[in-house]
């Protein structure tokens, strides 16, 4: 356990999602296209977006650990991410979708999930703005990361959607 949460956090001879990077249109921020890919996700409904993605992470880790309807154990990849619907005020929950990306061997025909909170999703082609950052990644840090995003987007005159966004590792993400 202690050696794929090692690879988790130093994203060490994992998997990744494969994506086009486009030529950079601002200083500090890409535009990627993440090829159509399936993932294991899971649906947190909370106020704070770390404890949320704690739970979501814990069931997903069971998951690849072999609690799954084949009691198969998945590869650990990388990112995780985290989609992230906000509520509609200040005091109302969010929605946060965590994800795991499906090894390649099993894109087409992932083990069948035995938690039912846990569900296959099939992404399509993806394009989005990506900030990259280093450093320990907490709930404060990806918020400021993301107003970075977002105050870099208007300088540079650039449409965006505000919601949904994504985290992952050490990234925050904007659909256009």
């Amino acid at each position: 356990m202690f050696a794929t949460l090692k690879k988790v956090v130093f994203s060490t001879g994992l998997q990744n999602p494969k994506f086009t990077a486009a030529e950079k249109k601002g200083e500090d921020y890409e535009v990627r296209t993440y090829h159509a890919t399936t993932w294991m996700s899971t649906s947190v409904s909370g106020m704070q977006l770390d404890p949320s993605i704690k739970t979501g992470f814990q069931r997903l880790f069971k998951y690849i650990q072999g609690n799954n309807k084949n009691k198969v154990k998945v590869e650990m990849t990388a990112p995780v991410t985290c989609r992230v619907d906000p509520g509609a005020g200040p005091a109302c929950e969010s929605k946060f979708t965590v994800s795991f990306y499906i090894p390649e061997e099993h894109q087409e025909s992932p083990p069948e999930p035995s938690d039912p909170e846990v569900f296959v999703e099939h992404r399509k082609e993806l394009t989005v703005y990506v900030r990259t950052y280093g450093g320990f990644s907490d709930e404060k840090m990806k918020q400021e990361e993301l107003l970075k995003l977002v105050e870099s987007l208007k300088r540079d005159g650039v449409q965006y959607v505000e919601a949904p966004y994504y985290t992952a590792g050490v990234k925050v993400a904007v659909p256009p």
